[in-house]
């Protein structure tokens, strides 16, 4: 086991799929020399080479579109969207190119590009750079994406993404970068598909991702420390989602809470309400209950921990489902 940060399993994971596969390359603003805003990249230039590691101008639609081409030539290129807010100008590229070039093309051509996305707030920076924009891709057919939480899913989803035939989308808790984690370098986690059971309950579920993993796990203890026995699921993939572990999770504990950074209205917590009951309507205790921002533009770093939920507002959420 290695003692690795979030942003230096990435790093770890990056190196290690360059090393197998020549065919994989990285491309973005500032990722070659500088190593990124968050030095996420850092050394990997100095150590592949500038053809492998480009520095890209700042167009995201151009570093994406150029991405398909090299996809569709045999190359496994790997994009990072600087922040989360900067996605929309290749929104385009993404939805109507790169999603449906599988599709369209009956099976013939595949895409194998990855996209890494710093995503979230809680980092008091300015506007665009604090989204959670993950239920508008995961929206979009012919995608997958992936959430990780922690450096051992950091590690090995980076290497995933990047085999995957498919487009894949990593999602990255940028205010989780410096949370530091064990990696085991050796074993691979499994299917990075799948969602995982981090902590084991009784009473009720909580479903989390990225950054409010942490977040679900504090609320958990703090709920112990009261006597309730709550279960914690790391969802870890968010298109496709496994239902199916948290569909269980519920016929167990009958009560579930569902918390995540983006807005609540039309948010991912939605969908997987919607198919909880669906699944499990007889096993609920109680209604199945969302914890999210506000339906809001992000606000600016003074408040915005008034805007993004906390360990009160999950706490708060369970209380309302115990009470039924």
């Amino acid at each position: 086991m290695t003692q690795l940060t979030v942003a230096k399993a990435i790093n770890a994971g990056l190196a290690r799929a360059m090393e197998e596969n020549p065919k994989v390359m990285l491309m973005g603003e500032d990722i070659g020399s500088l190593g990124g805003v968050y030095r996420v990249t850092e050394g990997l230039k100095s150590r592949f080479g500038a053809h492998r590691v480009l520095d890209t101008p700042l167009g995201e639609a151009g570093i994406v579109g150029t991405a398909v081409g090299l996809a569709e030539r045999g190359y496994r290129p790997v994009c990072e969207i600087q922040f989360d807010g900067f996605t929309f100008p290749a929104f385009n590229q993404i939805t109507t190119q790169l999603a449906k070039i599988h599709a369209r093309s009956d099976g013939q051509l595949t895409v194998p590009v990855t996209i890494r996305i710093p995503y979230g707030g809680v980092i008091g920076s300015v506007e665009h750079h604090s989204e959670s924009p993950e239920a508008l891709f995961a929206h979009t057919a012919g995608l997958r994406l992936l959430a990780p939480s922690n450096a051992q899913d950091a590690y090995w989803m980076s290497q995933q993404a990047i085999a995957c035939d498919d487009p894949v989308i990593i999602f990255e808790p940028k205010r989780r970068y410096w949370l530091k984690g064990e990696v085991d370098e050796k074993t691979s986690p499994g299917d990075p598909f799948k969602a995982s059971v981090i902590r084991e309950g009784e009473e009720a579920t909580i479903v989390a991702w990225g950054p409010l993993v942490p977040v679900a796990l504090a609320a958990a203890e703090a709920a112990r420390e009261d006597g309730r026995s709550v279960e914690v699921i790391d969802l870890r993939s968010l298109s496709p989602i496994d239902f199916d572990t948290v569909t269980a999770s519920v016929r167990k504990t009958g009560r579930l809470v569902i918390a995540h950074e983006a807005p609540t209205f039309g948010g991912l917590g939605g969908e997987i309400a919607a198919r909880v009951t669906e699944r499990a309507f007889y096993s609920l205790e109680a209604p199945v209950l969302r914890v999210g921002a506000y339906h809001l533009p992000y606000p600016p770093a003074a408040v915005e921990e008034n805007y993004v939920p906390d360990l009160d507002r999950v706490l708060e959420a369970l209380d309302r489902s115990f009470a039924y």
